[in-house]
């Protein structure tokens, strides 16, 4: 491949001999290389070539010594990860520290090369670099554009399926391909959607969307295909449909596992005719539309069981894109949060900085039944309670905290009593109250026991006759 000057890979390595004989090679193969002796330095002049503009993202990849005093290889690598991710590590290590670099592998590098290096490794390693250069850049290209130009907050992540999600996205927007979306509510599905046709030629097009299942069954129909005077009760004027609308441009059609037997045969005819007649009419309608789809619910299992026709199914499954429930994609969380506070502090003209650790750990803990949009709403109440410049673990809503209280055996009126002493009565909700105050307070004794009103012994023997002393309780409450 040609790499031209375009290509810059910067060497790490405070062995001077060392440095010099790789820059001297990476100029023979055409790359522009050069050395720095230190990890500190190997950082400024990324960070400089990034803010002057030279070459196009500055430096491409980075080959770096595992072993420097100072600042290591590992440390440099942790920090071109989180200052620099465009930029491509290969690591540089002795015999006796393979093990080290393979761990360097696993933290985010892209390859490790042993010394002394051997050329046709070497150009291996850089070919890999530049290729996971470019596909960082495309992504991080294409996360700005559906960030900036479509204020996709709710979608953006590092999580490798958010980035596959991103993939797709690009891939299927220029044609008129059908897509199926696959996900929890709250995942985001109505975001990528919208995505998916602003970067397609239907962009100046309408964009239309319609909840399959918030609309009564006998409505359905002509909100779909629309309807002439006098087709029903009621239908005192011609009505056009949610297709004949999108004409010329996208539908969405969300949570179609929701649609009826009957419903679905229309859509197949629809997919695949691209035809209709609206209710009461005899005349056919021809459409010129792009459908994406949608189904909070697995549909292959309801093929299995009857509830969804096969041939529909077949039909609409051209592309599928699966979108990851939050609870999976932990890392993203702060990210995302961070996001959310950005909006709604501006929105609300407070100056609110970031979150406390107690609070950051409480939204990173919790396992979000509603996904992304019970995150946006956790993170809005919060920014609306703050009275401060940071959120504390008090500002967010009780079920973050570990949960609001579960009925006790005699809470609910009328219900079932089982017999127990006051203390057995009382044990779990004891123990679920220290638990979420705990948490609130960073596992720190003293200050749970000023909170609670208790003193540090007290509070100490609780702990101890609930189990959660134990750091394996810790982790598991």
């Amino acid at each position: 491949m040609g790499h031209g000057k375009r290509n810059r890979v910067l060497v790490v390595d405070d062995d001077a001999f060392v440095a010099e004989a790789l820059c001297e090679f990476l100029a023979g193969e055409g790359y522009d290389a050069q050395r720095a002796s230190s990890g500190a330095e190997a950082l400024g002049l990324l960070s400089h070539a990034e803010r002057d503009g030279s070459g196009p993202g500055g430096f491409a990849a980075c080959i770096c010594d595992l072993t420097m005093p100072g600042m290591d290889g590992v440390e440099v690598l942790r920090r071109i990860g989180k200052e620099h991710p465009g930029v491509a590590v290969v690591m540089l290590t002795g015999y006796g520290t393979i093990e080290s670099a393979v761990s360097a592998v696993r933290a985010g590098a892209v390859d490790y090369l042993t010394k002394p290096v051997v050329d046709a490794e070497l150009r291996l390693a850089l070919e890999r670099a530049l290729r996971q250069h470019a596909l960082a850049g495309e992504n991080l290209r294409l996360r700005s554009q559906l960030e900036e130009r479509f204020g996709l907050d709710s979608i953006v992540g590092s999580d490798a399926r958010m980035m596959r999600v991103f993939d797709l996205i690009e891939a299927v927007a220029p044609s008129r391909t059908t897509v199926l979306m696959s996900g929890e509510s709250g995942t985001g599905k109505s975001l990528i959607a919208h995505a998916i046709h602003r970067r397609g030629p239907r962009r100046d097009g309408p964009f239309v969307e319609i909840s399959c299942g918030s609309i009564p069954e006998t409505l359905l129909e002509s909100e779909l295909f629309g309807h002439v005077k006098g087709a029903f009760t009621g239908a005192h004027a011609d009505k056009v449909g949610r297709f004949l609308a999108a004409n010329g441009g996208t539908i969405f059609l969300d949570e179609i596992n929701s649609a009826s037997p009957g419903m679905q045969l229309k859509l197949l005819r629809v997919l695949q005719e691209r035809r209709f007649e609206p209710v009461g009419s005899t005349q056919t309608v021809e459409v010129d539309v792009r459908v994406v789809l949608a189904s909070n619910q697995p549909l292959e299992k309801l093929v299995a069981r009857g509830q969804f026709r096969q041939d529909l199914f077949y039909r609409i499954n051209v592309v599928m894109i699966e979108l990851p429930p939050l609870r999976e994609r932990p890392a993203d969380i702060p990210m995302l949060a961070a996001r959310f506070l950005g909006r709604y502090a501006a929105e609300l003209k407070k100056q609110i900085v970031g979150f406390s650790p107690e609070a950051l750990e409480a939204l990173t803990r919790y396992t979000y039944p509603g996904n992304v949009r019970e995150l946006q709403n956790a993170v809005e109440r919060a920014a609306v309670l703050c009275r401060g410049q940071v959120i504390q673990a008090c500002d967010l809503p009780p079920q973050l905290l570990g949960g609001a209280p579960a009925p006790g055996p005699a809470d609910a009126e009328g219900g079932e009593w089982s017999p127990m002493t006051l203390d057995e009565a009382l044990r779990e909700p004891e123990k679920r109250i220290l638990l979420r105050a705990l948490r609130a307070n960073a596992w720190s004794r003293q200050r749970t026991a000023d909170q609670l009103g208790i003193n540090r012994t007290t509070l100490y023997k609780k702990m101890k006759a609930h189990g959660l002393d134990r750091p394996d309780e810790r982790e598991a409450g």
